[in-house]
């Protein structure tokens, strides 16, 4: 596996450069990582280490009004990180991977995307070099619904637990004890 670094990281966030896709990464701030939740939602939220970050909706009018857009109900207090919580589930480090993958293509579905086995390997390395900045203890959680730890997410993705304003949003949030990272897709219909 290539190491982690910040060329290697910029390398593997450029599986999500033709999506509607925010993927960023900031310090833990607070003791319930929750809490920092609301950073990365911040549209000019800067990455942690200075590295690449995933964001299509920089400069752009929606974010004049609001800085956090598309996001809603930002966990800025207990009752609003409840909210949130209660959208996520923790899934293994495994299915976080195949969710990377997933959140990667056209219609974050594996399944309908036509060149997928020939994007496999290059795809999976990728989201092993997103994996990589989130160690061994790390949590990850994602807003795929309560069968999400038993989820294959190479096969059709039937729901979610939207925080965005749009009606379908996929994402992953990655927890190590430095870092709280989101990686999240959008359909904007």
């Amino acid at each position: 596996m290539t190491e982690l670094d910040e060329r290697s990281w910029a390398e593997a966030l450029d599986m999500y450069a033709r999506r509607y896709t925010i993927a960023k990464v900031t310090r833990r701030e607070h003791e319930d990582w929750a809490f920092d939740v609301h950073t990365l939602m911040r549209g000019d939220a800067p990455d942690a280490r200075g590295w690449r970050v995933i964001d299509p909706l920089v400069d752009e009018f929606e974010r004049l009004d609001d800085p956090y857009y598309p996001f809603i109900d930002l966990p800025t207090d207990v009752e609003k990180v409840e909210l949130l919580r209660s959208r996520v589930e923790e899934i293994p480090r495994t299915s976080a991977k195949r969710l990377l993958v997933a959140l990667s293509t056209t219609w974050l579905s594996v399944a309908k995307t036509e060149d997928f086995e020939e994007r496999r390997a290059g795809l999976e390395a990728a989201a092993d070099i997103v994996l990589s900045r989130f160690p061994e203890g790390s949590h990850f959680h994602a807003n795929t619904g309560r069968r999400s730890a038993d989820m294959d997410f190479y096969e059709h993705i039937s729901g979610c637990n939207t925080i965005s304003a749009h009606l379908w949003d996929l994402g992953l949030f990655l927890v190590s004890d430095s870092e709280v990272g989101m990686v999240w897709s959008f359909h904007a219909w």
